[in-house]
């Protein structure tokens, strides 16, 4: 029996040649691939600029340094990977979560507006499955309040906005974070991408990648000679590799075509289990095109006298490999501790994690692995 994992990646003989091209070139880091892909990926999404990093953890990261918002209070969604929340912690922000709205399983723009406090300095939507935030009313919100707004996308490659334009192209955030692990829509082994409008902010993060450090001679105090470089920020090395960079971009032509696959296999889905009284589908987005990187459903797991484990070990056993995205991170004992999470302070995002469960869904399934999944979750009841 075929075993289906419910996320990997698509890597044909176009992407193994890149690499090796990338591999016989003379500089494996700091080189002509990275610039080419960080161009790419600018130009696909629509935003000026972009900057390559070695994970979606570290380009939130260096989002969040090179804002420079000092102490104070950033929002974001309890339904997301830890690293959203983490990353507010280590540049001394403190973490405020606001519920999702039922119906997105993004942030719920009324609840972020009752969460705004003086202190608050940020918000970090989370464009969740591939789905974007409603982000009209949190931009006004961030306006209104003077925020800045980071957005993860590490799901949402390709993906668009509810009023047009691919997510990242800087007209609904100062900053906006992609990830390219396997699982994603598309990949560089590990790797990251951050967009934005903004050319001041571009060059820090620039400069913040490579430990703080400068070798433009328009940004040097003083230039002795050829090998003079100054460190002027306290940076991190979250450098991309020429050889992430060269399979970027041969992943990034194949980009549309991968969405399109998704696309129909979501399509699959939603008609198989559209008659399932005790399945709830993922949010509809109408004729937006959606990058979709989860199909996250909720299982009515009383209805169906089982509980999410038994249905997982049942599943598993016919083949199909299912995960939870995810825990919501008030209830993750860290967050408990030192902030005093409650997570029925949530009751959307409780809600959704109790019947939460994401099917396989990736690029490389063929119409037969599709078929495999929708008889096993079919047959549950």
């Amino acid at each position: 029996m075929t075993q289906i994992p419910y996320g990997r990646q698509w890597i044909d003989a176009e992407d193994e040649a890149a690499v090796l091209a990338a591999l016989r070139a003379p500089m494996l880091t700091q080189g002509p691939a990275t610039d080419a892909f960080e161009r790419e990926i600018a130009d696909y999404v629509g935003a000026r600029h972009a900057v390559a990093v070695s994970s979606a953890t570290a380009g939130l990261h260096l989002s969040m340094m090179a804002l420079d918002l000092g102490s104070g209070e950033a929002i974001t969604s309890p339904i997301t990977f830890v690293a959203t929340s983490n990353t507010m912690v280590q540049v001394g922000l403190t973490p405020v979560f606001a519920d999702i709205d039922p119906d997105t399983l993004t942030l719920s723009p009324s609840a972020v507006a009752a969460a705004i406090t003086p202190a608050t300095r940020l918000l970090a939507p989370v464009h969740f499955a591939g789905l974007p935030a409603d982000m009209t009313p949190l931009k006004a919100l961030a306006g209104d309040h003077g925020l800045k707004i980071v957005e993860d996308a590490a799901h949402a490659i390709g993906s668009e906005y509810a009023g047009g334009g691919r997510v990242g192209n800087g007209l609904h955030a100062d900053l906006t974070v992609f990830s390219f692990h396997p699982v994603k829509t598309m990949t560089t082994g590990e790797g990251g991408a951050i967009t934005t409008n903004d050319a001041e902010l571009y060059e820090r993060l620039r400069m913040l990648r490579s430990h703080g450090i400068t070798r433009d001679p328009t940004r040097l105090a003083d230039q002795p000679g050829p090998w003079w470089y100054e460190q002027q920020a306290m940076g991190l090395n979250y450098r991309m590799t020429d050889i992430q960079a060269a399979l970027g971009s041969s992943q990034l032509k194949k980009l549309d075509g991968f969405i399109d696959r998704r696309l129909a296999i979501v399509a699959d889905y939603r008609r198989a289990f559209a008659g399932l009284d005790w399945l709830t589908l993922p949010p509809d987005a109408g004729d937006r095109r959606i990058g979709w990187h989860l199909f996250t459903t909720q299982f009515d797991f009383e209805a169906l006298g089982q509980t999410r484990a038994e249905v997982m070990a049942t599943l598993a056993a016919r083949g199909i490999g299912s995960q939870v995205h995810y825990i919501p991170v008030t209830r993750q004992p860290w967050y408990r501790e030192h902030l005093a999470t409650d997570p029925a302070a949530f009751p959307n995002a409780e809600a959704y994690y109790c019947q939460a469960l994401s099917l396989p869904l990736y690029a490389a399934m063929t119409d037969d692995d599709v078929a495999q999944v929708i008889a096993a979750v079919r047959a549950l009841a």
